[in-house]
């Protein structure tokens, strides 16, 4: 259960932090809605400052990391569980994110989720379908980042397709228009590109259909705001008004030279990759208008932790549905999970850890521990650490992802040093502790016997632990003194202790 109480006076945030900009809105939580109190927003281009090795580079470092201390102020002292705050593309795609993710954390006081373009995606739709009146028809919700585009077929608050394509304003900007020059020659190239990323999706969207399309986030905020403020459009985007946007950037040269009503400094320098990027889903999906939503991530991010802390989270439904897809066996995994957690209960203090995250990790774990079945039984935990860093899981960051899929990986034979000494160093003991006890309780559960497991007495003291039964209960059960012994003999060649007694 939360911490927080949901009421008038939470104050709770979200953070984007965008290959483009950095957004945070603080709201008040009202039932099952918010009321905004404060937004704040700077232009720190993170993309642009990616090197050809996908490094983020110390100067757009700097920025980004200036921009989260004045973030910080207003937020740190909130609550841990009242702020989510993610990264997206370009954090998805930088080599050094842990490094920057390290002390951006320290600059807000919160921690920082790296989402997936299919979370990202899923997100946005949240943000945009609260933000317009609940109606009937299907949407097709398009949102251009720094990085990425996401693409989404939906009805009412649910998303039924959604995809996010390689594409940006910031990325795209840097790729055709290199000083900001911008000729007929370079935006049609940027527009083949574009369609070239389209194709992934051109045939199949058209075919399920959609009767609105809306625009949301920067990008195609800025070109609504244009296109009217120039009386090119009455409402929203459509064909013509890009066409005349796309020549009056031609017609400039250079975008320092754009001189438009409605474009602000800030949004200058990508506004060339945005409009290709525009104009060419409006070419390949056949757009006639494009609404634009004033809510997006940010909104969707506050929603769905408006969902976590009324115990609605999407993530509960994310693993329940991996669990009857995968026809996997929910009474033994109950088993298995609840023992994992009575062990929890018995290890957490002497090794410091609290708070509810761990425990949801363990359960999930639990939970999806035997996925890996559907692919083959041998070597079935590999298969299950594959699936689980590979699907797309709705409402989990990418991070609590792959420590889920670590500690499937972990949880029977040889125990896997190399596997979680891959997590930053302030993740790998929490992950590795976590995996001891999933391994216990699956080797305390191996019969899959209905029959309950004693009261235990785990006392841990760092990597030493004692594992203690009710007298003569072993004595009853050789077999698991003899799992329980091999189990030891595997965390031993691990550096870790266990003693059965």
């Amino acid at each position: 259960m939360s911490t927080l109480q949901i009421d008038g006076n939470q104050t709770l945030a979200a953070v984007d932090l965008g290959s483009n900009s950095f957004h945070m809105i603080v709201a008040r939580a009202h039932d099952h809605g918010f009321r905004v109190v404060d937004r704040m927003r700077q232009a720190v281009r993170l993309a642009a400052g990616l090197d050809a090795d996908n490094i983020i580079s110390d100067k757009a470092m700097a920025r980004a990391l200036e921009c989260l201390e004045q973030f910080g102020e207003r937020v740190r002292e909130l609550p841990r569980g009242a702020v989510r705050v993610v990264g997206t593309n370009t954090l998805r795609k930088a080599r050094n994110s842990w490094e920057f993710i390290t002390r951006a954390e320290l600059a807000l006081g919160h921690p920082i989720d790296v989402i997936s373009g299919y979370e990202e995606a899923r997100l946005i739709y949240l943000g945009v379908s609260h933000g317009l009146e609940d109606e009937s028809e299907q949407r097709l919700v398009m949102d251009i980042g720094g990085g990425s585009t996401e693409f989404i077929l939906g009805r009412h608050f649910d998303p039924l397709y959604m995809e996010s394509l390689h594409m940006g304003c910031v990325s795209h900007s840097d790729a055709f228009f290199p000083g900001g020059r911008i000729d007929a020659k370079a935006l049609r190239a940027a527009e083949i590109a574009a369609r070239q990323e389209l194709e992934a999706i051109e045939v199949s969207y058209r075919r399920v259909g959609w009767q609105s399309a809306i625009g949301a986030s920067g990008t195609i905020l800025a070109v609504r705001e244009i296109v009217m403020r120039q009386g090119w459009s009455e409402e929203g985007i459509t064909p013509q008004s890009l066409a005349r946007l796309k020549q009056a950037l031609v017609d400039a040269g250079h975008v320092d030279k754009l001189t438009l009503d409605g474009l602000s400094d800030e949004r200058r320098p990508v506004l060339p990759g945005g409009v290709a990027i525009l104009a060419a889903t409006f070419e390949a999906l056949g757009i006639e208008r494009m609404r634009v939503s004033p809510s997006a991530l940010r909104e969707g991010l506050l929603y769905d932790l408006l969902g976590r802390l009324h115990q609605e989270d999407v993530r509960e439904q994310t693993v329940a549905e991996l669990v009857r897809r995968y026809q996997l066996d929910v009474s033994h995994s109950e088993r298995v999970a609840a023992t994992a957690l009575a062990l929890y209960e018995e290890a957490a203090p002497a090794w410091g850890i609290s708070g509810e995250d761990p425990r949801r990790l363990l359960r999930w774990a639990a939970a999806l521990h035997e996925i890996g079945l559907s692919v083959s039984h041998s070597q079935y935990q590999k298969h299950g650490e594959y699936l689980l860093s590979n699907l797309d899981m709705p409402g989990f960051a990418r991070g609590d992802q792959r420590r889920i899929a670590a500690l499937v990986r972990g949880h029977r034979r040889k125990f896997p040093l190399a596997e979680l000494g891959r997590f930053p160093p302030e993740q790998v003991t929490l992950v590795r502790r976590l995996c001891v006890l999933l391994r216990i309780a699956c080797v305390l559960h191996r019969r899959r016997s209905e029959e309950a497991v004693p009261p235990l007495a785990l006392k841990a003291d760092g990597d030493s632990l004692k594992l203690g039964f009710p007298d003569g209960w072993l004595g009853g059960h050789p077999l698991t003194r003899a799992d329980l012994e091999s189990e030891a003999g595997y965390l031993k060649a691990a550096g870790i202790k266990l003693k059965i007694k």
